[in-house]
């Protein structure tokens, strides 16, 4: 599969890059980031995968994070794909700024007119690994997930349906519990229907219910003022209930004084960075 390197910066002595390459899954041209740490020069790395949330593309984290140095001093290749597929001619993709364009909510939707390119689950499960194992220097063995908002419910739920295939997780701020809040029922229906059985099986607080519990350390940081929160769309809460009832180890951390944003994010990636090295390097 042909990728088109779009931009690269050098990066605490790693590379910053963008590719460009034509999905199979999402049928259009799909970007997505890759950092690649001194380390890389010599060897093959632990590849650790970021989600972003709503309304983003794949420059959000590598421009507002400030992951870079972390990632170069564990020596981690960092994967950052987009939010959505783009311009797949979808009537009404554009009209929200919570559904269609920048809104893929990391599901295989089931539903006209979404079905045909709105398969971000599989495309970030596999076929962006794939892609990344064969054109980079990455230990396939070796491989995490964390992301924001939107894509926090996306790392958790890929970490949660695929015991064994990521040796850690961890999330800012991630949608705990779609199928009760506004946003997620709402990609939901449109993207899987009015059945709501069809939704628990991307809902990682119904997941965690019959997770299996192979390892699985979880790290969750949530800013106390973040209006996502006090507007009840984020529900920790019913998370970490589900998770002490099955006795998987989340680590909570309610962060005071921090919102939404990416301020929050660049305060405590270093600690995340850290997190997913500890399994990835043991």
């Amino acid at each position: 599969m042909a990728l088109k390197q779009i931009s690269s910066n050098k990066c605490f002595g790693g590379l910053q890059k963008v590719f460009e390459h034509e999905s199979v899954e999402l049928k259009c041209k799909m970007k997505f980031a890759v950092y690649l740490p001194p380390k890389a020069e010599t060897g093959k790395c632990p590849a650790l995968y970021w989600l972003s949330g709503l309304t983003c593309t794949e420059q959000n984290f590598i421009t507002k994070s400030g992951y870079h140095q972390a990632a170069s001093e564990h020596g981690l290749v960092v994967i950052a794909p987009d939010t959505s597929p783009r311009e797949c001619n979808i009537k009404g993709e554009d009209d929200h700024w919570d559904f269609g364009t920048g809104a893929g909510f990391y599901v295989n939707a089931t539903e006209e007119p979404w079905k045909t390119n709105y398969r971000m689950y599989a495309y970030v499960t596999e076929e962006l690994p794939q892609l990344i194992n064969a054109n980079f220097p990455v230990d396939p063995q070796r491989m995490s997930i964390f992301g924001h908002s939107m894509g926090g419910h996306g790392a958790l739920i890929c970490a949660l349906k695929n015991p064994g295939k990521y040796k850690s997780v961890s999330a800012f701020a991630p949608l705990c519990n779609p199928v009760l809040s506004a946003l997620g029922r709402k990609a939901f229906t449109g993207y899987l229907g009015t059945d709501e059985s069809k939704w628990k099986t991307y809902d990682a607080t119904h997941l965690v219910k019959s997770y299996p519990g192979s390892q699985l350390d979880i790290l969750i940081d949530q800013g106390k003022d973040d209006e996502f929160l006090s507007d009840g769309q984020l529900l920790p809460d019913n998370f970490i209930a589900a998770c002490t009832e099955k006795k998987i180890p989340v680590v909570f951390r309610l962060q005071e004084g921090y919102d939404h944003g990416y301020y929050f994010i660049a305060t405590f990636i270093a600690d995340h960075i850290r997190h997913h090295a500890k399994y990835l390097n043991a």
